[in-house]
């Protein structure tokens, strides 16, 4: 039986985007590394998903109607492979095992995703990095980060953003924005409160996974939530 906390921390691809706002930052990747480091030297089992946005977006690729939108999606999923393999790498240059799964087979970069295998992985003290989505369109990789942290019974899902937690509106365009500490599943969906999108929050209340959202960029942070500090981030549960 699971003793150790296990987590997976869901960053955005624009987050490594860094100022360019496209493409990958190898500072960011470095920054990450070390995070998760913290988090592994501290005995905690770690599994990553990413987003694929500082790459290509699906619904973005697809708006015109030139590219179908199951289309723009896969393109999505192949964006966030590429930024598996460059988290992965990161994680390995400073002496971390790391595992890179595929929803997508891919087997020349990476394993296929097998929930054992993955769990296995994290037993032995291996970071996982879940790639290609769900698998499926019409997904985000914020569901595909719900599902891959219920299916690994991840203690909490922690997602790494550019704000300090969960706000009325938008806290980068509106200096009136509100932070909300702590909310339901129930609240956030009925009121739309941008956390994730309804499908992730749905299935995390299903699993009665906790989601945490915090400020990725504040050194410490994540080893801080998961050790219990609750004041640098919201929780929905």
């Amino acid at each position: 039986m699971k003793q150790r906390k296990r987590v997976l921390v869901k960053f955005s691809g624009e987050a490594l985007a860094g100022k360019e706002g496209y493409g990958i930052d190898t500072k960011i990747l470095k920054y990450i590394a070390d995070e998760i480091r913290s988090l592994v030297e501290h005995d905690i089992e770690v599994a990553i998903v990413v987003g694929g946005g500082n790459i290509i977006r699906g619904v973005t690729a697809a708006a015109d109607g030139i590219i179908k939108r199951t289309s723009g999606d896969y393109m999505g999923m192949l964006a966030t492979v590429i930024n598996g393999v460059a988290i992965q790498e990161a994680l390995e240059s400073i002496g971390l095992e790391a595992r890179l799964q595929s929803a997508i087979d891919m087997h020349e970069i990476g394993e296929s995703f097998i929930v054992r295998r993955a769990r296995r992985h994290l037993e032995k003290g291996r970071v996982v990095v879940f790639a290609g989505g769900t698998g499926n369109p019409y997904f985000t990789t914020d569901t595909a980060a719900t599902l891959r942290a219920s299916e690994i019974e991840a203690d909490m899902l922690i997602k790494a953003t550019k704000v300090d937690g969960v706000y009325d509106k938008d806290p980068m365009k509106f200096s009136d924005a509100k932070k909300i500490d702590e909310l339901s599943y129930d609240k956030a969906l009925s009121e739309h409160i941008r956390v994730m999108d309804d499908t992730a929050i749905a299935l995390a209340k299903e699993n009665k996974l906790p989601i945490v959202v915090c400020n990725m960029f504040q050194p410490g942070n994540l080893l801080r939530i998961v050790q219990g500090d609750r004041e640098r981030c919201s929780i929905v549960h």
